[in-house]
């Protein structure tokens, strides 16, 4: 039988100190994320935000372990899916801003005879800056092989039942830690993104909002609320923003905050630093004393389950 590889697209991040300042150069050249500038100075224009932020991004990094733990997260689903769809299908992660690259895993590809694939991001929202930035990157990667594969693209999941029912399983384990779930304030922290993106028809905050409704009519009678972090730059964001959101909780005299990082399939640097330290810390300070955050899905085996019948209905 014919095999298929499986891209598992991702953002990716440093894997060691070291790795962070070149890390954060391919994601400040990267003009699906961020035009600065015309094109022809953006490299250089990225050189120096990247001197400006590259010294506290390592300090960040550094207290979550020394680098960022997407990779492995990332093999340890492809692994698990692999092992749910059976020998036909090899799974390979592809990471936009730090190895594996595109091309780098398309030439494993190629190594081993495959010639089947089916790409698949691991956002589960899409917008021009996530998935679309991972899809155009494996398309200019392709070129070289002048159609030596045949490709499928798998580019959201934000709806998919069992992408929803992984979700609710992670809220209902976070809810159990409480000792009064009824007082639970359920709070969605998604990236955020730049206003001009949704005003210029980018789909990811109506694909946001969708998976927040779908949530929700899992667990009626409880409050929730949707924020938006991780912003960077002086442009206009999507609002609120996460720090705002847990002010106005805070000022309502509310304690207990359970937050899903939505848009988010895997522990990375948002998840760890900046909702487990740094919103943690600002929660304690507001007066917030039960702050807690879901279990990431990472490996979840609802989750991969997810991952297999989207695989399946590509490869069909």
């Amino acid at each position: 039988m014919e095999r298929t590889a499986v891209l598992l697209l991702q953002m990716g991040g440093p894997d060691s100190l070291e790795s962070v300042e070149p890390f954060l150069y391919n994601l400040f050249s990267d003009r699906d994320i961020i035009k600065i500038g015309p094109a022809l100075l953006q490299p250089f224009i990225a050189k120096m935000i990247v001197k400006r932020r590259a010294s506290k991004s390592a300090a960040n990094y550094a207290q979550i372990g020394g680098k960022s733990p997407l990779r492995e997260l990332t093999e340890q689903q492809g692994g698990a899916l692999e092992a749910l769809l059976g020998s036909q299908y090899r799974c390979f992660p592809v990471m936009r801003y730090w190895h594996p690259f595109a091309a780098e895993t398309l030439a494993a590809v190629e190594k081993e005879g495959i010639k089947k694939i089916v790409a698949l991001s691991l956002y589960p929202h899409y917008s021009r800056a996530t998935g679309g930035s991972s899809f155009n990157d494996l398309d200019r990667s392709l070129k070289a092989y002048r159609g030596a594969f045949t490709l499928r693209k798998v580019r959201h999941f934000f709806d998919h039942p069992l992408y929803i029912k992984a979700l609710s399983e992670k809220i209902e384990d976070g809810l159990k830690s409480f000792a009064d779930r009824s007082r639970v304030q359920l709070f969605f922290s998604a990236h955020s993104l730049p206003q001009s993106f949704i005003t210029d028809g980018d789909p990811y905050l109506e694909h946001i909002e969708s998976t927040v409704r779908l949530v929700m009519e899992q667990f009626g009678g409880l409050s929730h609320h949707l924020a938006f972090q991780s912003r960077a730059g002086p442009v206009k964001w999507l609002e609120p923003s996460t720090e705002e959101k847990l002010k106005e909780l805070s000022s309502t005299g509310q304690t207990d905050v359970l937050v899903i990082p939505l848009s988010f399939v895997s522990d990375h640097i948002e998840t760890l630093h900046e909702i487990d330290i740094e919103y943690a810390e600002m929660a304690r300070h507001l007066g917030i004393k039960n702050f807690r955050r879901m279990e990431s899905l990472n490996s979840s085996p609802l989750f991969i389950q997810c991952l297999a019948q989207l695989v399946r209905d590509a490869s069909a």
